[in-house]
This record gives C-alpha cells, structure tokens and sequence, in this order.
C-alpha cells in the first residue's frame, strides 16, 4: 500500500529536531514512504534551509518541498501540503517527533485488514531526552469508544495519524480554530461517518511532556476551548448537558496553579 508523508515546517524548528524526525521516518522505518510532502510554512532560518537541502540531495523526488511565502499556522499549512499528496493514505508526522521503527507497518496492517478511514496510535512523551520518556498518551481502541471518549476529551493523537485523504476533504479539512483544529477535524469526520481506529501502543516519540501542559493553561486558552467546545454544541455533537461538563470541568483544570496541574498530569498520563 502506498502512502504519503505529511509535514510542515517554520523557522521555529530546530535543525538538529528536524534532522532526527527525517532519520526515524525513513532511515530507520520498516515500511518506507512512496513520498514525503514537506510544507514550508514561511520563510526558514539558514541553518533549516541547509538541513532541507541536505534530505532533499539524498530523497531526491520523493521529498517535495512545497513553499509558502508567509507563515499561515498548522492547519491552512496541512491543507495546502495535502493538495500535493499523490496517494490516498496519508500519514502526519510533526518535525519534531520521532516515529518508532514499525509504526507505518503497523498502521499499513490496520488499513489492509480492517475497514477504516483514520487511524492513529498512543504516544510516549518526553522532555528533551527521547530515551527518557515521562509520560504516555493512552486512547481508547475501537470506533465506538473513540466516538464516546470524544465527548469530552480529543480522541486522536495527531502526531500519530493516519488517514484517507478524501475522507479528510470530505469533512471539509483544516479549519480555523485555536489550539483545536485537529480535535475539529476529527469530530466532524465523526459526524460525516468516518470509522476511527487507535493501535494500543506508542508508535511515536512527542517531544512535549510539561513545557506543552503550561502552555495549555492560563485564561486566553481557557476562552478558546469554551468558544471551541460551544461551536461543538452548535454542530449538535454535544447536547447541552454535555456542553457544560465539559466547560465546568475544563475550566476549572486550565486555571489551576501549575504545580496541581502537573501533579494531575502525572497521574493521568503515568
């Protein structure tokens, strides 16, 4: 089965974390993509431009360099970059990640024997130190667990994915929506019959851990989620009761002191 790669990139990344996630997703992969799309979402420091060059000499034609003249965020840069992508299945792979040797393969299985449309995997959380892995992002396995378990939480690890790309385009794709336009995406994929699947073991290495928990805290981002979960209510994928769960609850979570927060987070993720 052959599959694309999806990637964008800013001049926020670093050369060295973007040279590792290029070595895992195809040095070391047990099932090697057909092509990999790489979004430059803006102009890029000298020091990404060379580490571009280097992977685009040894790829050659299977590394496609799309530019783009200004930086316009995550989900418009995706959107455009899927628009280059040749096959049908799709794999998200951030920049700063590092895919486990046999997670295509694994995922490739899944398409092949099951009918599904996106699938995606746990994930293993670490600081600056990928052996030293802190925590783990653990989703429920089959359709109707994910489907329930995103009533209040986001049921797909985006860095993991991998999906049909016309059932992406169905649903309308990337949509603005602060901080959320993943979670977005998969709920009106849901909505337009999609059938979601989670592999119950980690097939990437995030680079996150507590410095992207204390970036999802504090008052603004407290706002985006409740704009975000009242356009979910508006959409009719929460009823009303859900809705405000969900708001009571999160709200109380995002202005938290940081100190409880990642005390909570230790015991949520272990």
């Amino acid at each position: 089965m052959k599959f694309s790669i999806l990637m964008s990139i800013y001049f926020k990344e670093k050369p060295q974390y973007f040279d590792s996630a290029m070595q895992s997703i195809w040095d070391k992969q047990t099932a090697k993509p057909n092509e990999i799309i790489l979004v430059q979402d803006g102009s890029l420091s000298d020091e990404l431009d060379k580490e571009i060059s280097k992977w685009k000499i040894k790829l050659g034609e299977v590394l496609k360099i799309i530019q783009l003249e200004q930086n316009v965020g995550l989900g418009d840069a995706l959107n455009e970059g899927m628009k280059y992508c040749s096959y049908e299945l799709i794999a998200r792979m951030d920049t700063d990640d590092i895919s486990l040797p046999t997670r295509f393969e694994k995922q490739l299985k899944v398409f092949k024997d099951s009918k599904i449309d996106i699938c995606s995997s746990w994930v293993s959380e670490f600081d600056s130190d990928e052996e030293e892995i802190i925590s783990y992002r653990k989703i429920p396995e089959t359709h109707n667990e994910i489907v329930h378990y995103s009533k209040m939480m986001n049921p797909i690890n985006h860095p993991t994915v991998m999906y049909k790309k016309f059932v992406v385009e169905n649903a309308g794709g990337y949509k603005k929506m602060m901080w959320f336009e993943d979670y977005y995406l998969w709920v009106r994929m849901i909505l337009n019959g999609a059938k979601f699947y989670n592999i119950q073991e980690p097939l990437v290495n995030m680079r996150a851990g507590y410095g992207q928990l204390e970036r999802r805290g504090g008052l603004k981002y407290a706002i985006e989620e409740f704009k975000f979960l009242n356009r979910l209510k508006k959409i009719g994928f929460l009823s009303i009761s859900q809705f405000l769960k969900s708001v009571i609850i999160r709200f109380i979570v995002r202005i938290l002191p940081k100190k409880i927060l990642k005390k909570i987070y230790k015991k949520i993720r272990g």
